[in-house]
């Protein structure tokens, strides 16, 4: 096995382990879009057992698909994928005035570009790798509490 996965599982395994997941009334769903499988398995899991619905996208172009058919609550964005990256699919989510306001953290392993060029895109945030998954958890929640207080 290589070392990313090892770490990963571990990782993975801990946080399965520890934190029973938490009672979710109102299902939120959250699109989690990246290029890298494992990257994608990985929030994926992370998020389900804290009772979300997470669907997955490949690159930009499916994820727009996926928006355009049913929205998400929120969308997890990597930001380097080839054929569009993070912020030209943030750019075209903010600029299609048919979609309601759709939450946006862009997920990135670079210090460059820099979160200004992802707000200036539309994003609400940033989630830097190696992901934190406290923070995520934390950001996630904050983000999609004043849903869960407006819907039934």
């Amino acid at each position: 096995m290589m070392r990313m996965e090892v770490f990963l599982l571990s990782r993975l395994d801990c946080l399965m382990n520890s934190v029973p997941p938490k009672a979710v009334t109102n299902v939120n769903r959250i699109l989690v879009v990246d290029d890298l499988p494992d990257n994608s398995f990985l929030l994926q899991t992370v998020l389900e057992n804290e009772g979300y619905q997470v669907e997955v996208a490949d690159n930009g172009y499916v994820a727009l698909e996926k928006i355009a058919s049913h929205l998400p609550d929120l969308v997890l964005l990597d930001v380097m994928m080839p054929e569009m990256n993070g912020f030209e699919v943030t750019r075209r989510i903010r600029q299609n005035v048919s979609l309601p306001f759709i939450p946006i953290l862009l997920v990135t392993g670079y210090s460059e570009p820099t979160p200004a060029d992802g707000f200036d895109a539309g994003a609400d945030g940033f989630i830097r790798k190696p992901i934190d998954f406290d923070d995520l958890l934390n950001r996630v929640q904050t983000i999609l509490q004043p849903k869960q207080l407006i819907d039934p």
